[in-house]
């Protein structure tokens, strides 16, 4: 396996991710850079019409750019009663990119109906690693909880303050601490599989895979 198997990019701009992604890759045989460390790497719109395939795009493209293996996420909050809305939309679902306090608004809004039973949802996150070749891999994680009435929990950001998670007590995801939350996230979750597949996937026994 080449050294570029072990020099990792992260498809990202925003530092705190990177150090959040090398948290919860620590000790493993990788390193890892974000693509502001590489001049020429491009941004990328993301298109898809789902995680998997927004996070593809920005893998195969940083690794492209960069002939590093590239890793990138893409992930956000789906909500039965929405029909999986807000989902790939979810920075911007009230209209502008990141604004949390208007997407937070709009979602309460458009569930203000709907009774505790029929508040069910999920955090997803798909990870894909991308070779400079464009071989990739695939690794999914789910948190599920429901929408809350009304927001809890200083902690987090998006729509951490409003999503009760399921394996938490009736605690938003606001209300956890950080190492709480990494243990049961979507985002941690996704990431312990790749862990956990790491070992066959630098040794050439896991097949990339066959995204739609």
């Amino acid at each position: 396996m080449g050294a570029e198997a072990r020099r990792w990019v992260v498809a990202t701009r925003n530092r705190h991710k990177l150090d959040e992604l090398g948290a919860l890759l620590a000790g493993l045989p990788v390193a890892l850079s974000c693509v502001a460390d590489h001049p020429g790497a491009p941004d990328v719109e993301e298109t898809a019409p789902d995680f998997a395939g927004n996070a593809l795009l920005k893998a195969r493209s940083a690794a492209r750019a960069t002939g590093l293996w590239a890793l990138a996420d893409d992930s956000g909050l789906e909500v039965d009663a929405l029909d999986g809305r807000p989902g790939v939309l979810s920075a911007r679902y009230a209209g502008v990119q990141g604004d949390h306090a208007a997407n937070n608004a709009r979602l309460l809004a458009d569930l203000a109906a709907v009774p505790e039973a029929r508040r069910a949802a999920r955090f997803v996150c798909v990870l894909a690693l991308a070779r400079p070749d464009g071989a990739a891999w695939r690794f999914r994680g789910e948190c599920p909880g429901a929408i809350a009435h009304a927001a809890r929990g200083a902690g987090g950001f998006g729509y951490d303050p409003l999503f009760l998670v399921s394996d938490a007590a009736g605690r938003t995801m606001a209300e956890l601490d950080a190492a709480a939350k990494n243990r049961i996230s979507h985002r941690g979750r996704a990431l312990a599989a790749l862990r956990a597949a790491l070992p066959d996937l630098l040794a050439g026994r896991l097949a990339p895979t066959d995204f739609p």
